[in-house]
């Protein structure tokens, strides 16, 4: 096998090693192992598996224009794969059971067992003469004899001679037979096989049919003239044998090429291409495709057919009638059994904050406490007991109309309108009360799969894609850019701005996409509907909201409205029938704290056939949601309303007194309270307070920091790649600006307000500051030291004395080094002020330094040592020498 193996060409080694998971070297380098194992196979050629179609210009012909199904997957000839793994070689049965009508012939070997009066046995040969020699009783003609009529020749015949003694006679070894496998066998010829061996086994042995072979008309010929003809697909499709003959010396069997074919696709259980045989019609078709799936719809089956101007025409057929199971098919017939919708004609979808969401079935005179029967038990802790949604088709294009109406209200109050009366395919949506409620893990796992597929089908690749899919939340940020309009869209909003570029699709591109997808299917994905508990108001809203904005036509304004201001959840909301003031409420998840319920802004939009016009209508909220009559304005499609906030409101604010203080801890405070108060309040300072080091800390500023620590990096990026950062233009290694650049980014904002705090303590107006949210003030305690750091000997922290010059502590730190730029050193105030010299000689005696305060000496970046100053006065040297030289010579 290894020596034939390396006989073939090289293409083919290496088809064969792909398909088995061989590798070529490890065969081609082995070695010869066959001589003593085929023995018994009586030099049966070898023939090499296959796979059926598998060459590369099969390839190439299913690639560019082979049958392919609705699924888009190449059709393939039904029954070749039988040969696809055939064996390289076949061994003949020699220890089955011989059968009564085995036609006992020359070469074949009985076992005769004598016993009684006499105990011999017997191998006895048949010649070619037909003749068995039986000792003792002389030659006997068994030629053209069965087994079981040589068994009783021999019987009678020794019985009759040898009395007293018993017989048993069995077959031994078997004789061998010359076959020929003729016509369109994968490799037709001569083959010595067993004597028991049948047409199946005969069609192993040269490795089957060709791709053009017939499989419904194999034939087998003796002397001549056919005796039988074997149809494979009763072999296949039935199990049926008994058509498969033994063979006999000099048979031959015969494959003529393939019949009329056609090719059967769509929901049945087997698609392929199937041989046919004369007048077989479409239900003999369906047979052989295994049925019918139980999705398909067979009333709307259609076949292709060339007809006789050479052009493909389509036959529909309903495969359910007897017409239509009658239809005889042709060659070349192409057979597609549709699919059954998958809308219901009964359902109800429940999505949302519900126990158990899903599909049920509808039933007539059903309501919305018949699918919710109660609070606790069918929906989740959490969902929005004040609006709820149905979603009703109302006609057979797809519009819709929404009903809104009151959970609660509808389980307790059964003969309340909230109770709505269900019809098919109405679309129950439940909301959370609150959007963050849920844990969206699995959901966002599923946007997480979704994508991933994506992006291997696209073979897209993004940088650290799984930490980001991983550590943010997907559904949120996808929904967030479905909202954007274009504007934030653009590249560039100052100056020019540019067009989106048609570059890769970017991952978050990607996520934003998927999952509008998954909203628009939301009502139909079971994936979605089993997780559509952790969907936020706004995501719910949207597949109802797309379709009713498709639905608006000239002249017909789409039945949305919009609300924004003081309430939980602004946005857009599907206009539901007999909409008023107070359900757009309900619908937002109702008002805040702040809100103002004297009067509230409705705009609403005129439009005619000729212009279109705005006016703003008030509205009395209170009187509103009280239901009071005339308040309760009715709803128009493109109204807005905005909900005013109370004059003079403010969200709870609050400040934190930290240090020495009587008094410390968080204190609320009104708008535009000050600092002096707030101290006031704190019951003043203690007696070990050091008002100078006192550190404020303002949240707006820490914000305003981290901005300009960006832009201050986004210019060092710029240095870095225009001129360097050092003076000289000097470009500084790539490596060590971009650790300066990391170091800077993550630099963490303070946010400190430098205050005069001992000003404020003694009532000075101007030093004071009123308070904002979230701002904190820390009063240390006494302090008696002073800091030295930055460029000198030993940076250190010594006790501060009164008196004591700069130069003094500077010589406490063991001096400055080299490289200190003692021409800038500057002093932190301990109220975090700065302090600079007024002379370049130290400090003056107006420059006074106090307890807490930190000396930095910083370093010079443009020192230069002796041999860098060396080397430079050198080479100024010597080209200005060489100058002098060339200007000596003209």
């Amino acid at each position: 096998m290894v020596e034939q193996f390396k006989s073939l060409p090289k293409s083919e080694q290496l088809r064969l090693a792909e398909q088995y998971g061989i590798d070529p070297s490890q065969l081609t380098s082995a070695k010869s192992q066959s001589s003593t194992q085929n023995q018994n196979n009586y030099n049966t050629p070898v023939v090499q598996p296959r796979n059926d179609q598998s060459d590369d210009s099969q390839k190439q012909d299913d690639d560019l224009g082979f049958l392919k199904d609705d699924q888009n997957q190449p059709l393939k000839r039904f029954g070749y794969e039988m040969f696809a793994g055939s064996p390289t070689t076949f061994a003949p049965v020699s220890d089955a059971p011989v059968p009564s009508n085995y036609m006992v012939g020359p070469g074949d070997t009985i076992k005769v067992q004598l016993y009684g009066k006499d105990n011999e046995q017997y191998e006895l040969t048949v010649t070619r003469e037909g003749i068995l020699q039986f000792p003792g009783l002389g030659p006997i003609n068994v030629n053209g004899l069965s087994f079981s009529e040589l068994r009783d020749l021999l019987s009678k015949q020794i019985k009759q001679q040898m009395i007293g003694v018993d017989i048993n006679i069995t077959m031994g070894e078997l004789r061998s037979i010359r076959v020929f496998l003729a016509g369109d066998a994968y490799k037709p010829g001569s083959y010595t096989v067993s004597s028991l061996s049948t047409i199946t086994q005969a069609l192993f042995v040269s490795g089957g049919v060709s791709d053009i072979g017939s499989l419904r008309n194999i034939q087998l010929k003796r002397q001549g003239k056919v005796v039988a003809t074997f149809d494979l697909y009763d072999l296949l499709l039935n199990g049926d044998s008994s058509k498969d003959l033994s063979l006999r010396s000099g048979d031959v069997v015969f494959i003529p090429a393939m019949g009329p074919t056609i090719s059967v696709s769509g929901d049945v259980q087997r698609p392929a291409i199937y041989e046919l045989k004369p007048n077989e019609n479409l239900i003999d078709v369906v047979k052989m495709a295994a049925g019918l799936k139980p999705g398909a719809y067979p009333k709307s089956s259609t076949i292709e057919r060339y007809n006789r101007d050479g052009l493909k025409s389509i036959i529909n057929v309903d495969l359910t009638t007897s017409a239509g199971q009658k239809f005889v098919a042709k060659d070349g017939d192409y057979l597609r059994v549709k699919s059954a919708s998958s809308e219901y004609d009964n359902a109800i979808t429940l999505v949302g904050a519900a126990v158990r969401p899903g599909i049920y079935q509808w039933v007539k005179g059903q309501k919305i406490s018949s699918l919710i029967p109660t609070i606790n038990g069918d929906l989740l802790a959490g969902a929005d007991l004040k609006y709820a949604l149905v979603v009703r088709q109302i006609n057979d294009v797809g519009d819709i109309k929404v009903l809104q109406f009151s959970p609660a209200r509808a389980i307790t109050d059964t003969a309340s309108q909230d109770n709505v009366l269900l019809m098919p395919k109405d679309k129950v949506v439940i909301f959370n009360a609150s959007n963050h409620i849920r844990n969206r893990y699995e959901l966002n796992r599923l946007v997480k799969d979704r994508v991933n597929k994506i992006q291997k089908i696209s073979k897209t690749k993004g940088n650290n894609s799984d930490n980001s899919l991983v550590n943010t939340d997907l559904f949120q940020s996808g929904f967030s850019q479905l909202g954007q309009e274009k504007l934030g869209q653009r590249h560039q909003l100052a100056g020019v701005v540019l067009a989106k570029d048609d570059a890769a699709p970017q991952e978050s591109d990607l996520v934003s996409t998927e999952v509008e997808k998954m909203l628009l299917q939301l009502f139909n994905d079971r994936g979605l509907i089993k997780l559509s508990s952790e969907f936020n108001r706004q995501e719910l809203l949207y597949p109802i909201i797309a379709t009713l904005k498709t639905q608006s036509r000239a002249g017909k304004e789409a039945k949305v409205v919009a609300i924004n201001g003081e309430i939980q959840y602004d946005g857009i909301y599907p206009l539901v029938e007999k909409a008023t003031v107070s359900d757009l409420i309900a619908a937002a998840g109702g008002l805040k704290e702040g809100a103002y319920i004297q009067r509230a802004e409705l705009t609403r939009t005129y439009t005619d056939a000729d212009s279109s016009s705005i006016a703003h209508l008030n509205v009395n909220v209170k009187q509103a949601m009280d239901h009071e009559a005339g308040a309760d304005i009715s709803l128009q499609p493109r109204d807005v309303l905005t909900v005013l906030k109370t004059p003079e409101w403010q969200e709870t604010q609050s400040v934190e007194i930290r240090g020495e203080v009587k008094f410390p801890g968080n204190y609320s405070i009104r708008r535009g309270e000050t600092l002096e108060q707030v101290l006031t309040r704190a019951g003043g300072f203690t007696d070990n307070a050091y008002l100078p080091s006192a550190v404020f800390v303002r949240d707006s500023i820490k914000k305003q920091e981290e901005i300009e620590i960006k832009q201050m990096a986004d210019q060092l990026r710029r240095d870095i790649a225009t001129r360097g950062i050092s003076k000289d233009g000097t470009v500084v290694n790539y490596d060590d600006a971009q650790k300066m650049l990391t170091d800077l980014e993550h630099i963490k904002a303070v946010g400190r307000l430098v205050i005069d705090l001992p000003a404020i303590s003694l009532g000075i107006k101007q030093a004071d500051l009123q308070l904002e949210d979230k701002d904190v003030l820390y009063v240390p305690a006494q302090k008696q030291i002073i800091s030295v750091v930055g460029e000198v000997q030993h940076p250190s922290t010594h006790r501060f004395k009164s008196g004591m010059t700069l130069n003094q502590y500077l010589e406490m730190a063991g001096g400055a080094r080299k490289r200190a730029d003692t021409d800038r050193i500057y002093v932190i105030k301990a109220d975090g002020s700065v302090m600079m010299p007024h002379n370049s000689f130290w400090f003056s005696s107006e420059d006074n330094l106090s307890a807490g305060d930190t000396i930095v000496v910083p370093l010079d970046t443009e020192y230069k040592d002796n041999l860098t100053l060396w080397s430079q006065v050198t080479s100024i040297f010597y080209n200005s020498a060489v100058a002098l030289a060339a200007i000596a010579n003209l």
